[in-house]
């Protein structure tokens, strides 16, 4: 989504609020979930990984029967989004605890709860994609969402990070998700209308978080502003330990030999992608002064600095 680079920081939440007016969606009004060609079977050949997956182009999973293979690549999309219902759920509660410290006046307490809404209705769109397939998903681990308890707190005493931690989660989807539509006959007509759906939305979400970083981490005092130098990197490579990972639900169920789960883990085009779907938080770290030349070498230990990325030019010292 567009939105004009003039615009003042409040001009353009209160646009995004505004767009978030005229152009909404019911997940259950919107998506067609009993018309013709909407059933989810497990079975449905539309549910194949395709040979772009780090999966799906194993000599293992290549070699299992058709009915096999779809009913897998159903199970990897619904964890998916049992993954996303967590994620919206931790973002939910800490846009709440951001607004709970909000003037009632700021243009950024409005939007947060346009985002709120818009966040639940994918939640409920996710859930009940799940309900149909009725296969038995985890989603993130009970050690990570332990851990992940307080980052909803973080919105109220380091929004800057919080809001890291948001496009950290947001970004890569969005690449991926837009990928996947370029090609809309490869994909079941179900899971193509939601992520329409989501794609839109989530694009104004992106450009608020972007544009709330642009406008204050400039003014963070110089301790708020290390921890988030150092913490950045360590949100993102959190994130890529995640997208790199098979569902331990899904290695269970169908026996997926260990070679199979390795080469997975470490499939190095796959690693590529995850990289490139980060590479958005990257560049705004970059623009922002988060990323230092000295901190570079932290951020190559955690996997979050691509080979032949550009080296940081050196920021002139402050006045």
């Amino acid at each position: 989504m567009h939105v004009n680079a003039i615009l003042s920081h409040d001009e353009r939440v209160r646009l995004l609020s505004d767009k978030s007016v005229d152009k909404r969606f019911d997940a259950y009004r919107d998506v067609g979930w009993d018309e013709p060609g909407m059933e989810v079977r497990h079975d449905d050949p539309r549910w194949i990984l395709s040979d772009d997956d780090p999966l799906g182009r194993t000599d293992w999973y290549r070699a299992l029967p058709e009915a096999m293979r779809a009913r897998i690549g159903l199970h990897v999309v619904v964890r998916q989004l049992k993954v996303g219902v967590q994620f919206e759920n931790i973002l939910s509660r800490g846009l709440l605890e951001l607004a709970s410290v909000l003037p009632h006046d700021a243009p950024e307490l409005r939007y947060a709860y346009h985002e709120i809404i818009e966040e639940s209705q994918h939640s409920l769109m996710f859930l009940e994609l799940l309900r149909r397939a009725g296969l038995p998903v985890r989603g993130i681990g009970p050690v990570r969402l332990w851990m992940a308890r307080g980052v909803p707190r973080l919105a109220r005493s380091f929004p800057e990070l919080f809001l890291v931690h948001v496009l950290a989660g947001e970004e890569p989807i969005d690449r991926v998700q837009r990928r996947a539509l370029r090609n809309p006959e490869r994909l079941h007509p179900l899971l193509e209308r939601i992520m329409r759906i989501h794609v839109i939305e989530e694009a104004r979400h992106v450009c608020f978080a972007r544009s709330y970083l642009r406008e204050n981490v400039p003014r963070l005092p110089t301790v708020k502003r290390l921890r988030l130098r150092i913490g950045a990197p360590l949100v993102l490579a959190a994130t890529a330990d995640q997208m790199l990972r098979l569902g331990p639900e899904i290695v269970g169920a169908y026996r997926i030999p260990r070679a199979v789960v390795a080469a997975h883990h470490h499939d190095p085009e796959h690693r590529v992608r995850v990289l490139e779907g980060l590479e958005p938080v990257r560049r705004l770290c970059l623009e922002l002064g988060i990323v230092t030349p000295a901190l570079v070498p932290w951020w190559r230990a955690l996997g979050v600095w691509p080979d032949g990325a550009e080296r940081v030019p050196r920021l002139p010292a402050p006045a």
